[in-house]
């Protein structure tokens, strides 16, 4: 395989794959609709396509990382109308298995092969490569592309037939959903027991208790800062849906993980949409009726 990746939608997560990617050796060659992340991206050495159909053209295999099942269509269409030969699309977003299995089709029609590779992690983990792939589809085509996963994330794990790293990605997603709240609750009663707030981040990690999602985020509740996000709120409330879409359609109770939606849903009644979900703390703080002093990264 070459040493060539297109790289489709440079936000958070796309980003941090590009930059890794080009640091460990990849040629990357990126595209986005937003100017501003392309020029940042151009300045950590990722280069810039002009199109999407200009990245396909230069690269036998892309990534795309995109906000929503219209712009992934979209893509998907572009890279069918521009020809050339065959391409392996690896489509990373979090997306309903409807949507994926119509992007997979859109460009299995038009001669191209499409993965199912969603991540688990944050995009602090992304800039960190302690990423995990969830690849499903061609299991030849995931092969072949280790070396490229590997240059973005920790582990890459094959689950078969394309839609079940989506299926395995979603069931992840709901327990991020419960955990980031349940460190939030545990934060608060914490705080309002009248202890140190840094310091039980540290002794919950130490512990028994401890989540990767808690070390991720309680020390951002800890110092009620919730910027730069790693997940901003207003894109979670998309993952939060297609999750619960998914379980009611199979049929599977959610009771904890529907005790969290209306804990999302105040954070951005709060005014945290583009702030971190680890802001669901100042929404239980609020609750409980805590005032605490704002960081100097964000005012509560």
């Amino acid at each position: 395989m070459a040493d060539t990746v297109g790289i489709v939608g440079l936000g958070i997560m796309g980003g941090a794959i590009a930059r890794n990617l080009v640091a460990v050796g990849w040629r990357a060659i990126g595209f986005d609709i937003d100017p501003a992340r392309c020029a940042e991206l151009k300045a950590d050495g990722v280069e810039i396509a002009e199109s999407v159909a200009a990245a396909a053209a230069l690269a036998p295999s892309l990534i795309t990382s995109l906000p929503s099942p219209q712009a992934a269509l979209a893509v998907a269409r572009e890279i069918a109308a521009a020809g050339g030969k065959r391409r392996v699309v690896i489509e990373t977003s979090t997306l309903a298995l409807e949507d994926k299995l119509a992007f997979e089709a859109i460009l299995r029609e038009a001669g191209h092969v499409a993965l199912d590779c969603p991540l688990s992690g944050t995009g602090a983990q992304a800039k960190t490569r302690d990423l995990v792939v969830y690849a499903s589809g061609d299991s030849a085509a995931i092969e072949a592309h280790r070396p490229l996963f590997d240059g973005f994330a920790r582990e890459a794990h094959d689950l078969g037939a394309f839609g079940n790293g989506t299926r395995m990605k979603l069931v992840a997603n709901l327990l991020v959903a419960i955990h980031n709240v349940a460190s939030a609750e545990a934060m608060v009663l914490a705080i309002k027991a009248g202890l140190a707030p840094r310091q039980v981040v540290e002794l919950i990690g130490a512990g028994a208790a401890t989540s990767r999602i808690f070390e991720l985020r309680a020390p951002m509740m800890a110092e009620s800062r919730y910027e730069p996000p790693t997940m901003r709120v207003g894109t979670w409330q998309k993952d939060m849906a297609v999750i619960g879409a998914f379980a009611q359609k199979l049929g599977a109770p959610t009771p904890l993980f529907c005790a969290t939606e209306p804990i999302y849903a105040a954070a951005m009644g709060l005014g945290f949409a583009d702030q971190d979900t680890a802001a669901v703390c100042a929404v239980l703080e609020r609750m409980a009726g805590i005032e605490r002093a704002a960081s100097p990264d964000h005012e509560s």
